[in-house]
């Protein structure tokens, strides 16, 4: 026998619009969308929907901006739509009193196959740690930050040509399957969780802060390129070079450069290549963005740009 659901959805950048969308186009009952407030964005600061909140409108769907989530006004409000089921896709963390809500609970779609990766930027680390597997996982919501019972996990390879970029896209639709499946089973009383179990190998996913986007060059250069991966195209690697600051995209590690210099020295002919040595070799810098000019091609930025230190 299938319950009758009634949804609250809530997310807030891209990631969790096909989730949303794959909701709507099933046809199940989405009641509210809960999303971050507008704010100004830009050089001009107009004012910026969510995604979420922009598909949410396209839809008919009301939406809730909360800017504090254990006001009375907006838990009465949120009381008021007598939802039995939550979906939580890329949101802010939940005080109990909005997450025990709803009869059959609240579950969250995390990008990683959970314990591994708990925290605000699994994608990304993953790929940092050089892990040649990831996934989505869904999971019934308790106290701490995702440590709720595991309900479904998805498995994704993690390509050597994936990076952040590549590997977010991918998950953010099998996120939006994996949803798909758990409010089916949820629907026909399916359900079978599990704890998670963490280990001395379980690895966390903290915030990553501007300044922590420094590549570190003293680093073996496979271990260089996969920071690098996961941090491209957002927020990006940085360094100093030249003494300008340079968001790094794409490199490649190369396996015969035959230089002797100290981790972090470039080696340029200021025409097509750029070389920085690491602990153990060098990489190829393919694709840059120098502070106040485009994204592009290293051998784009040489044609407008030379290094005072030039060595072939």
């Amino acid at each position: 026998m299938t319950q009758e659901l009634r949804i609250v959805f809530m997310g807030t950048p891209d990631f969790a619009v096909p989730t949303l969308q794959t909701l709507v186009e099933h046809k199940y009952n989405v009641v509210a969308v809960i999303t971050a407030p507008d704010k100004p964005a830009g050089r001009g600061q107009k004012i910026n929907q969510s995604p979420v909140k922009e598909y949410a409108v396209a839809q008919g769907i009301p939406v809730l901006q909360p800017t504090n989530l254990k006001s009375e006004v907006f838990l009465e409000e949120l009381r008021s739509y007598r939802a039995n089921l939550q979906i939580i896709v890329a949101f802010r963390m939940l005080p109990e009193v909005v997450w025990s809500m709803p009869e059959l609970g609240s579950f969250n779609i995390h990008g990683s196959l959970l314990p591994k990766y708990r925290g605000a930027a699994p994608i990304n680390w993953a790929i940092i740690n050089g892990e040649r597997e990831t996934g989505v996982t869904s999971f019934f919501l308790k106290h701490e930050i995702d440590t709720g019972d595991l309900i479904f996990q998805e498995r994704m390879p993690i390509l050597e040509e994936d990076d952040f970029g590549s590997v977010y896209e991918k998950l953010k639709y099998k996120g939006a399957e994996l949803a798909l499946r758990t409010v089916q089973a949820i629907e026909r009383s399916e359900v079978q969780t599990q704890p998670q179990v963490v280990d001395t190998e379980t690895k966390h996913a903290p915030k990553i802060f501007k300044e922590t986007c420094e590549i570190n060059w003293n680093q073996p250069a496979q271990q260089v390129r996969n920071f690098i991966r996961g941090l491209s195209p957002y927020p990006a690697a940085w360094a100093k070079l030249g003494g300008k600051t340079f968001k790094i995209f794409k490199v490649e590690a190369l396996k015969d450069a035959a230089y002797t210099s100290a981790p972090g020295q470039m080696h340029t002919d200021n025409k097509t290549f750029l070389h920085v040595q690491t602990a153990d070799g060098a990489i190829a810098i393919l694709d840059l963005q120098m502070e106040g000019k485009k994204r592009m091609p290293v051998q784009d930025l040489l044609r407008g740009f030379s290094f005072e230190i030039a060595q072939v």
